[in-house]
């Protein structure tokens, strides 16, 4: 590369890589030096300056005026220093111009080298900074190629990277596809920038959401969150900051136009869009749709919601392998445990009964214990004085006596559950050993192991 082509190759690359002038000539210049030193010596003290305007490139080498010349690459004679500049001193340093042409051969591949890493360099800084502001922006690209389940995108400038643990299951591409993929990270590695994409992410159906309704990407509609299981089902949860507008409606479009534009991006994934309350309870009763629910008992401190159904809407309230309790509990953070209303009938006779059951409690104070909420005696045993005492009736000494009747009940129901489970196990090891000793005697019978042969007989 002649000299005289500098400033033409820094134009072409500086137009068509999109990298900054100046970063080119700071690598034209750290490559000249590089060269120069090739030539001159590793100590030799060079400058290189190129100017944009003219193309021109001057390349100085310094050296210490000395009346002792000890290390030639890095001192000039007195006499020779002041051929130069006559106005020189001992111990000043004096510059010379040298001739890029006699660089030779070797430094300039050297500086060829310096410039293209410098090249990638820029390149891949370009290419960084220009994602790193996208990152979380939908992407559309093609599919290079498929590496181990891995899908490759050509994304234009760079490639991405769509793993398989990114893809939603079951769906498949091939090279030359158009692909739209939500860009999770960008990461700046040895190798080079890193776009890591992803189709799976709850955030790319909220992504492609706000690409279809113009009301979120206007503020006027709000996603609060969402879960998803990749290919099969969604939740979406969205609330609206004006009160004529349905943040629901907003999202299905007209005749569900806007919903079916991402259903059919998630290759039929069903979408779920929720309304968002304030209101925990009615919250998780909007989540559960299309269940209907009768009540919700909520226990703040451990975060659980027990969420009764009509029994007809059990498994409406389940999905199918528990996939919609588990979306909602996602969705809105709480642990859910759906039963259903004979069940929890059931449950809270079994718990009533259990108070009964206790020597110093009758039906009027199993009913005021029931209002104060302990609906069990396992409840009961696990009451502090202070919760008892309000009862009408109650006082410490009885209290404290109702709280040891309880945990004696609970303790002894436990130790009747060991007893007959022990029992079981015994009552099947019992029945095995019975076997085994069976199946012996008959290989006595039979020492062959082999079925008796069939006898036949015929009428003479």
């Amino acid at each position: 590369m002649l000299m005289s082509e500098i400033k033409r190759v820094i134009d072409q690359v500086s137009r068509e890589k999109g990298i900054e002038r100046r970063v080119l000539i700071s690598a034209l210049e750290e490559a000249l030096r590089s060269a120069a030193k090739k030539k001159l010596g590793s100590k030799a003290d060079v400058e290189v300056h190129y100017d944009d305007k003219t193309g021109e490139i001057e390349v100085f080498q310094f050296k210490e005026v000395a009346e002792i010349v000890a290390e030639p690459d890095l001192q000039i004679d007195f006499e020779t220093a002041r051929k130069l500049d006559p106005e020189c001193e001992i111990g000043d340093s004096i510059g010379t111009k040298m001739d890029t042409s006699t660089f030779g051969r070797i430094a300039a591949q050297s500086a060829k080298q310096v410039i293209i890493q410098k090249m990638k360099d820029a390149e891949r800084d370009a290419v960084f900074s220009g994602f790193i502001d996208r990152k979380g922006e939908i992407i559309n690209g093609i599919v290079q190629r498929i590496d181990r389940n891995d899908i490759i995108v050509n994304l234009g400038q760079t490639e991405g990277i769509l793993t398989a643990k990114e893809q939603i299951p079951k769906e498949t591409f091939r090279r030359g596809d158009r692909i739209r993929a939500y860009i999770k990270d960008v990461l700046y590695e040895s190798r080079g920038p890193q776009i890591f994409l992803t189709r799976a992410d709850d955030q790319f159906l909220i992504a492609l959401f706000k690409t279809e309704v113009p009301e979120i990407s206007e503020g006027i509609v709000k996603v609060v969150g969402a879960a998803r299981e990749p290919g099969s089902r969604a939740k979406i949860v969205v609330s609206s900051t004006d009160s004529d507008i349905d943040p629901v409606g907003a999202c299905v479009g007209m005749k569900g136009s806007r919903v079916q534009n991402v259903v059919q991006e998630l290759r039929g994934e069903k979408i779920d869009i929720i309304p968002w309350h304030v209101d925990a309870a009615k919250f998780v009763c909007n989540a559960l749709a299309p269940a209907e629910i009768s009540r919700v008992i909520i226990d703040e401190e451990n975060r659980l919601m027990e969420v009764i159904v009509p029994d007809e809407y059990l498994s409406v309230a389940i999905g199918k392998r528990g996939q919609n309790v588990r979306l909602a509990s996602k969705l809105t953070g709480w642990r859910l445990d759906v039963i259903s209303e004979t069940r929890y009938s059931q449950t809270m006779k079994e718990g009533y009964n259990s108070l009964l059951a206790l020597p110093e409690i009758g039906a009027t104070l199993a009913d005021a214990l029931y209002e104060r909420g302990f609906f069990s005696v396992e409840e009961l045993s696990k009451a502090s004085i202070e919760d008892l005492t309000p009862i009408r009736g109650i006082g410490e000494e009885k209290a404290a006596k109702l709280i040891g009747l309880a945990k004696e009940a609970v303790t002894q129901a436990l130790m009747t559950e060991e007893t007959v489970s022990d029992e079981s196990e015994a009552g099947l090891e019992e029945e095995g050993s019975v076997s085994k000793k069976e199946a012996a005697s008959d290989q006595k019978g039979n020492p062959t192991g082999e079925s008796d042969p069939e006898i036949r007989t015929e009428e003479t």
